[in-house]
């Protein structure tokens, strides 16, 4: 079946957040990868910035899935995860030296079915066989100041032009600008790119290497010049999302389970999203 990889990754995007008893919360994405573990079996790995994760003070967070009711509409159903143990450890796995974090989870069955292959992360050698450059759209998606797109909870989706040059290699420039504005909340994100120049072609999602979209890496900054906002995103390369999903597969890496519970439509007693009033922290 062939598919927009934009759709697809809307499904695999999820609003990260952590309520901090003041009526405000620190809140950012995640997006969904199923990547095969050390033993060749299927599992659900959450990506977001490490930064994120890091600002969550407490043991738990909460994920936000979302739930297809039987009349065509969705509720918004977050559920808790563990992030830190009772001594207060990550239990998360993050890059060395990128700010990148990844954590296998226990998934709804329909999250763990959304999640984009791993095959979807770009190589080091993706843009150049793509001729992506300076000026080319990428589009992301996020929880800007928190909100979402409706009610429902789904990411909002906005596009930038790529706005630095050279793009690669990775291991030399491993981040690169892309020109929209950042607020709290983006961090996280997947970053993309969804068709090629003819837009009536769709992206074909499968288990195999992407021919028509991939998914270039993870927004983990904003630029700021004497604390003025320059509009500017910093978007870290996926070789980094592979390499700590490859930290991922030792067999002491810790692994937090986010069991799924059916919900009780329309939503979870207490889950808010699209909050305007709500202060958010990235």
């Amino acid at each position: 079946m062939v598919m927009d990889l934009a759709v697809e990754l809307i499904h695999a995007t999820v609003q990260l957040e952590q309520p901090l008893g003041d009526g405000t919360r620190t809140v950012g994405t995640g997006f969904l990868i199923s990547s095969p573990g050390p033993d060749g079996k299927p599992r659900t790995v959450l990506i977001t910035a490490n930064h994120v994760f890091d600002k969550m003070a407490l043991g738990e967070a909460r994920i936000g899935y979302r739930v297809a009711n039987a009349d065509g509409s969705w509720s918004y159903a977050p559920k808790p995860i563990k992030i830190r143990d009772k001594d207060g450890a990550a239990l998360w796995t993050h890059h060395p030296t990128r700010d990148v974090a990844a954590m296998v989870i226990k998934a709804p069955p329909e999250f763990a079915k959304a999640a984009i292959p791993v095959g979807y992360l770009a190589k080091d050698d993706t843009f150049d066989a793509y001729q992506v450059n300076a000026g080319n759209e990428m589009m992301a998606l996020g929880f800007p100041r928190g909100l979402s797109a409706n009610s429902a909870g789904f990411p909002i989706l906005r596009s930038g032009r790529v706005a630095s040059y050279p793009l690669g290699p990775a291991a030399a420039f491993p981040t690169f600008l892309l020109d929209f504005s950042v607020f709290p909340g983006n961090s996280g994100g997947p970053v993309f790119i969804s068709r090629q120049q003819n837009p009536t072609t769709l992206t074909p999602v499968s288990d195999k290497a992407p021919e028509q979209g991939f998914i270039a890496g993870l927004l983990t900054q904003q630029v700021e010049l004497n604390s003025e906002r320059l509009e500017i995103g910093i978007v870290t390369h996926a070789r980094y999302i592979r390499e700590t999903i490859d930290l991922v597969g030792s067999p002491l890496a810790p692994s937090s389970v986010a069991e799924a519970e059916p919900p009780t439509p329309p939503a979870v007693q207490g889950a808010r999203t699209a909050a305007a009033e709500e202060a958010a922290r990235d």
